[in-house]
């Protein structure tokens, strides 16, 4: 009989080793807490526009992630660098027209959006081997598999593989069977990718910035954005500008949020700046499913890849993945790749 793997979260992590593991012969079932899979990977439809609020570029040197789009046929193309970029030093001062240096690394998107790849990656999934609005309360160590209870269901399977990431995993999931209590202190002190990140994007109905020769490319010191690039599409028919805002904005509302970006899109840009379709945003630490909301700094990246979560854990039958535990690149897509091929491969060599 196969082996059933049940996975935990439907974001890249979990749909790329869901892929993984049933080409390579395994029965899967994903569980996922919210009503959408994606995760970090969220590609918004505005009307016929699609913005990026999470996860958006790859780069050439993510060997794995870039294997996957060529092998799912996925085309790339490169991130608008073209024209003057902004720069806004201080508040009482008007943003500066500078040249973007050519030597830069480049950055790549996806035609169709980042969500293309989670498209491709489920194309043969079965109706049930992805379960939505199934958050995950308790895993039980029995004699003979694992089982997850989830606030409407239980799940039996051989072994579970978390993609959780590591600190909400530990502080939202009972376990009846101990965990490693280093395991427990290090989830906690594990940076979550994105928590920190508001992402924004603004829809428009043409590309006014590339008429007065400037690439969408801005830069403030001061806010309420941190850095902005170009986002049109690969067609170059739908228009948009998107980018992060400074995180200390996350506890207000998104009327004000918008306002102060009215006022920062007028200095930059004049009228033109206000006259957009639609405003759209991600604040990333009031995600419930991502982040455990405490008071703790915790640096990006701080413990992604650590060796303890390498181990395997409940008498071998709970993994722990997700970008977050990967070595190579934790805490990006490529970290979320290249963990699926390991815990792919630690798998076939314990059951295949």
């Amino acid at each position: 009989m196969k082996k059933k793997i049940i996975i935990l979260g439907a974001g890249i992590s979990g749909i790329y080793l869901g892929y993984k593991l049933k080409k390579a012969g395994f029965s899967i079932q994903i569980l996922e807490a919210n009503n959408r899979i994606g995760g970090r990977v969220y590609t918004k439809k505005v009307n016929d526009t699609k913005v990026e609020l999470g996860a958006t570029w790859l780069w050439r040197y993510n060997e794995a992630l870039l294997k996957v789009c060529k092998e799912l046929n996925i085309s790339l193309f490169e991130q608008n660098m073209n024209g003057d970029a902004l720069f806004e030093s201080a508040s009482n001062n008007l943003p500066q027209r500078f040249k973007v240096p050519k030597n830069q690394e480049i950055s790549y998107r996806i035609v169709g959006g980042t969500a293309t790849i989670l498209d491709e990656l489920i194309k043969d999934f079965t109706e049930d081997e992805i379960q939505l609005n199934e958050k995950v309360l308790k895993i039980d160590d029995t004699k003979t598999g694992i089982k997850v209870s989830t606030e409407k269901s239980a799940f039996i399977a051989d072994v579970v593989v978390s993609t959780i990431p590591p600190q909400l995993l530990v502080n939202s999931v009972l376990f009846t069977s101990e965990l490693d209590t280093k395991l427990i202190q290090i989830a906690n002190n594990t940076h979550t990718w994105m928590k920190d990140s508001i992402k924004f994007a603004i829809v428009y109905k043409t590309p006014f910035w590339k008429e007065q020769g400037l690439s969408g490319v801005g830069y403030s010191n001061v806010g309420p954005f941190t850095e902005m690039y170009d986002h049109s599409n690969f067609e170059n028919n739908r228009f948009a500008l998107m980018g992060f805002l400074n995180g200390a904005l996350s506890n207000e509302s998104k009327e004000n949020r918008e306002k102060k970006i009215q006022e920062q899109l007028f200095k930059f840009f004049g009228k033109d700046g206000l006259n957009y379709l639609s405003y759209e945003e991600k604040v990333w630490n009031k995600e419930g499913f991502l982040n455990f909301e405490n008071n703790n700094f915790i640096n990006p990246h701080f413990n992604n890849g650590h060796s303890v979560y390498q181990k395997e854990f409940l008498k071998g039958k709970f993994i722990i993945a997700g970008s977050e535990t990967s070595t190579s690149y934790g805490g990006y897509m490529e970290g979320a790749i290249y963990r699926g091929n390991e815990v792919t491969a630690q798998l076939q060599n314990k059951f295949l």
